[in-house]
């Protein structure tokens, strides 16, 4: 066993082909390129053809057993490395990466890739050079790559015992994933029982059972309208909203309604586009990518904008705690609750819904919004452009059931009891995923060990 160097055992290396968007063609030769390299195998999705000559292929071609090295990414990623495999499509690859052919009397393709997979981006973060914004390695500095050694047949082992032990997590980790993809499914079929009345029994069953009266969803509605022009003084001439007719999505319990989101709230708007700019200090500037994945929302790591584009915005519209955010711009549909006193701006990707205060928990409706229910409708109105976008009249016209509040209260209490129960099965998926990914490193370090 013997510490050596990449280049010790490297038969020939060549940077990548380069070529004008115009010579990419639908009927050319696929092209690998950074995004290819994944995880220390070839990936292939996204693939780009570009026409090239025999002579061009001769040169850039990729045959089994060759490794392409990233030599130009994010300093995280540079150095990131695969084997290509042998049922590959005849392929030629780009500029930002290495080809490196191993003399494999001396060392096998899937041993050198297994080392540079367990250090090759820490060892190449180190090391690249910074190039606006991009990292680069060289192919001395890849040369330099440090590694340990020992005869063919050994590393041949080393390499089984390396894939039988990441058979098993792969297999593992394929086991999560359908675990995670159902519980993804469990709570889509939870929220739908919650706003069709199939979680708990409805008001009007147990006002049936206990021979008593209750106030049904339309009469609730209608409270909730009085509120709303009661709540609209000082804001000018008062409207009233549309009333829908034939509004058929599902069939809802007796004593429900159906209630568009114009009725059950004040305002629903987004500010002004103009973006306002960003600067070290000052009044968190909220998007979607500011949208947590345990629904909460990052104000620290939000934009930041000053007091005066703060108070300019505000004159539209301004969040504050009980208020809804609906992301409208891009990633479309996401629904966050403000629980917050603290000033903020949403920007105008998210449409800020104040619903009508007292009597009208507003819980339910984040629950109507993030089910099928209201998903379906967003699916119809979204407009497909770039950017896929909601409209705020579409959102405005949107429908969502409406209980009896008392049946509200319980679907609410039953519906966190459920979450609870997912989102703590869901905490221990990712932290078996977290050790699955340890326990390859672990693997690669021992194996590599051993070679010590």
């Amino acid at each position: 066993m013997r510490e050596a160097r990449l280049g010790d055992v490297v038969a020939s290396m060549k940077n990548g082909m380069y070529k004008p968007a115009s010579e990419y063609a639908d009927d050319g030769i696929p092209c690998l390129r950074m995004y290819n390299i994944e995880a220390g195998s070839i990936v292939w999705r996204d693939i780009k053809r570009m026409k090239v000559t025999p002579q061009e292929y001769a040169d850039y071609g990729l045959h089994e057993g060759d490794l392409l090295v990233n030599r130009v990414n994010s300093r995280e990623l540079v150095g990131k490395a695969a084997v290509i495999p042998g049922a590959l499509e005849p392929s030629v690859f780009e500029s930002k990466n290495i080809r490196v052919r191993l003399d494999t009397s001396k060392a096998l393709p899937k041993f050198i890739n297994y080392q540079l997979f367990a250090r090759g981006s820490k060892h190449f973060a180190n090391n690249a050079q910074q190039v606006v914004g991009m990292a680069s390695i060289s192919q001395g500095q890849l040369s330099d790559f440090p590694i340990v050694l020992t005869d063919v047949d050994e590393q041949r082992r080393i390499v089984a015992e390396i894939e039988k032990q990441f058979s098993r997590l792969d297999e593992a980790v394929a086991n999560l994933q359908r675990v995670k993809a159902n519980l993804k499914r469990y709570k889509a079929a939870v929220l739908k029982a919650a706003v069709e009345g199939r979680l708990v029994e409805t008001e009007a069953s147990l006002a049936h059972r206990e021979g008593r009266s209750y106030e049904t969803g339309n009469q609730l509605l209608q409270r909730i309208l009085e509120q709303r022009r009661i709540q609209w003084a000082g804001r000018g001439k008062y409207k009233e909203p549309e009333f829908l007719t034939n509004v058929s999505r599902v069939d809802i319990p007796e004593g429900w309604t159906w209630a568009s989101l114009e009725q059950l709230h004040l305002q629903i708007a987004d500010v002004d586009h103009r973006m306002p700019k960003g600067q070290q200090d000052g009044v968190p500037y909220v998007s979607t990518k500011d949208f947590l994945d345990d629904e909460g929302i990052d104000f620290a790591g939000a934009k930041r904008i000053s007091s005066e584009d703060y108070e300019a915005l505000c004159r539209k519209v301004k969040p504050e705690r009980g208020d809804v955010l609906l992301s409208r711009y891009g990633t479309v549909g996401e629904v966050r609750a403000v629980t917050v006193d603290s000033p903020f701006q949403a920007s105008y990707s998210v449409a800020i819904l104040k619903p009508v205060r007292e009597n009208f928990p507003v819980r339910f409706l984040i629950a109507a919004l993030r089910s099928e229910v209201v998903t379906a409708q967003i699916k119809r109105d979204v407009r497909a452009t770039a950017q896929p976008d909601l409209g705020l009249a579409h959102i405005r016209k949107f429908v969502v059931p409406l209980p009896p509040i008392g049946e509200q209260v319980r679907i609410v209490e039953e519906l966190d009891r459920c979450l609870s129960v997912i989102r703590e099965v869901e905490a221990e998926v990712a932290a078996n995923l977290l050790r699955a990914h340890s326990l390859r490193k672990a693997t690669l370090a021992k194996a590599f060990m051993k070679a010590d």
